[in-house]
């Protein structure tokens, strides 16, 4: 994969949720992506309050008001961020990401990483040691409202080489950070 960056940062956005249902990819590609574009990553997971990794990993779907303390730290790690940072964050419905654009205050870049139930389960099965099972991957799917048009979103389909996600990514993004 090339670590050139084909486009002057300052087209990209400086900040960026990586988002999808479990499984598709987003701490896989929001490493890569990082190193592309010169930014830093963190892995929303990581923000969960240890009663909703619990939850999910005894197979209960998270409610909103699980999600609703996730998210304020998703957006503030976002907004805290130094320079340009990218959140891999599942995001699933508007509400969620109106939520961190409101925690954030200002632009945010929402990059959905889209696949079929099939490829994402595939995938799934194929991980060793994440918290969350494929049995809730119904829920999520159920969960999901893609960015509308209005939404300062791209989607992306994640059936395809990483290297190939990345680069579409990298190149849709240019032009959203101004």
């Amino acid at each position: 994969m090339s670590t050139a960056v084909s486009q002057p940062l300052s087209d990209l956005p400086q900040r960026m949720v990586l988002m999808g249902v479990a499984g598709c990819g987003k701490s896989t590609v929001g490493a890569a992506l990082a190193k592309r574009i010169a930014a830093d990553y963190l892995d929303g997971d990581d923000l969960h309050p240890p009663a909703n990794i619990d939850k999910m990993s005894k197979g209960i779907p998270l409610s909103d008001d699980d999600r609703w303390p996730w998210l304020t730290r998703v957006g503030e790690a976002l907004a805290s961020g130094a320079g340009r940072t990218i959140i891999g964050c599942s995001a699933l419905k508007r509400a969620y990401r109106d939520h961190i654009r409101q925690i954030v205050g200002g632009p945010v870049a929402f990059v959905h990483l889209a696949g079929s139930p099939e490829v994402i389960e595939e995938r799934m099965s194929a991980r060793k040691g994440h918290f969350m099972p494929s049995a809730l991957l119904a829920s999520q799917f159920a969960a999901l409202e893609p960015p509308g048009s209005d939404e300062n979103a791209i989607s992306v389909d994640i059936d395809q080489p990483l290297d190939a996600v990345v680069e579409s990514i990298a190149s849709q993004l240019r032009g959203m950070g101004k």
